[in-house]
């Protein structure tokens, strides 16, 4: 039990790393003087560093195991947190994203790890409870920074403060971590590199609309709020907190949902919500369905990430599901790779109601993408005799 709770706090650390930085957007732009093109740009640190961390996370973390791999980059993420909160420039504040995207990419791989080894220890999928965590650390710190930006409170003093809160709150739970990968009963099965499996791919497509969405609502929905609709920051920063509430009540519901009705069922439905919920808050332009377009795309979200995952680690079954868990996060990582120039240079040439239409388009994707990966399972359970 110790272990389930140590891990789901880690997961709530990494939220609370996230929706820390991303709801002061508007603040750190004006910071740096970025035209939302310029500032896509700054963002794509963020996201090279993830998937860079993200393509080497499942090797290190086989050789030594989930409990360092989530401390060291615990703390480089509070270090990096605290770099960008003081970025002067477009080019520093790029770096220090990229620094922070590194830092969250190999502790977002260690942590899925460790929820892996928790599921396998008590026999059955709680993923989306692991990733509720992270919703509500998202929302806690999305609030807090709603509170400072309310109070006048710089970037820097902000995420100074955020980085030493995550660090104090990680120590006394690391101990009880998994600190290593789960234990193989067989070995690993040669020839079934990642790569070269459909099912894995197609998962990965799931991850990756799923990232380009909730990237976009994370990065660039505190923007559309004060910019198309004409709130200030304080009450711009309520959308995304809004989006991560909801996101977090539904992952807790996620386990029974995904026991009732099955993960296919579960990952269908909520790309029609989160698909309705983003074209409602992009063509609208009332402040109030804004935010609850954005309500209703976090709850459409809520399940693809952690699903994904917790079927790709079940593929890996015969080892311990590291490179199959690196391998779909660091497809997904091109979301965040991609997703912040596109939607920034969607913003630059148009405006924010048409860039999140296109992210409209993205978050449908997870249908098809999901059926596709029923299908290629059950056609690898077929050839190897698994019934």
């Amino acid at each position: 039990m110790r272990d389930r709770v140590a891990v789901f706090v880690v997961f709530a650390l990494n939220g609370l790393a996230l929706g820390s930085w991303a709801s002061r957007t508007p603040a750190l732009a004006a910071q740096v003087h970025a035209s939302p093109g310029v500032f896509g740009l700054a963002l794509l640190g963020a996201s090279v560093g993830m998937f860079a961390a993200a393509s080497v996370a499942g090797r290190i973390i086989e050789r030594a195991g989930a409990r360092v791999v989530v401390a060291g980059s615990t703390a480089s993420a509070a270090g990096s947190m605290v770099l960008v909160g003081f970025a002067p420039t477009v080019p520093l504040l790029a770096g220090a994203l990229l620094l922070i995207g590194a830092s969250v990419g190999m502790l977002d791989v260690a942590m899925n790890v460790a929820a892996v080894a928790v599921e396998r220890r008590i026999g059955r999928a709680i993923m989306p409870e692991f990733h509720a965590g992270f919703s509500f650390g998202a929302l806690a710190g999305s609030l807090a920074a709603g509170l400072a930006a309310g109070h006048g409170w710089s970037p820097g003093r902000h995420l100074t403060v955020a980085a030493v809160v995550a660090v104090a709150v990680l120590l006394p739970v690391l101990r009880a971590v998994p600190g290593s990968r789960p234990e193989h009963s067989e070995k690993p099965e040669p020839g079934r590199a990642p790569i070269r499996r459909p099912v894995l791919w197609l998962l990965a497509g799931v991850a990756l609309c799923s990232a380009i969405a909730e990237g976009a609502s994370s990065d660039w929905s505190a923007l559309l709020m004060t910019v198309e609709r004409g709130v200030g920051q304080g009450a711009a920063a309520l959308a995304f907190a809004g989006f991560q509430l909801v996101m977090a009540l539904t992952r807790l519901a996620g386990t029974y949902a995904q026991r009732r009705f099955g993960p296919t069922r579960c990952l269908a439905a909520g790309s029609v919500l989160a698909a309705v919920g983003l074209l409602a808050a992009a063509a609208i332009p009332v402040a109030a369905v804004g935010y609850a377009g954005f309500a209703l795309a976090g709850a459409g979200l809520a399940a693809s990430f952690p699903m994904a995952l917790s079927l790709a680690g079940d593929a890996g079954k015969r080892g311990g599901g590291e490179r199959e868990i690196g391998f779909v996060s660091a497809v997904a990582y091109t979301g965040f790779l991609a997703g912040p120039p596109i939607v920034g240079g969607i913003a630059q040439v148009s405006d924010y109601g048409v860039a999140f239409g296109f992210v409209a388009l993205v978050a449908a994707l997870i249908l098809p993408a999901a059926l596709g990966a029923r299908r290629a399972r059950r056609r690898e359970d077929a050839a190897a005799g698994v019934r």
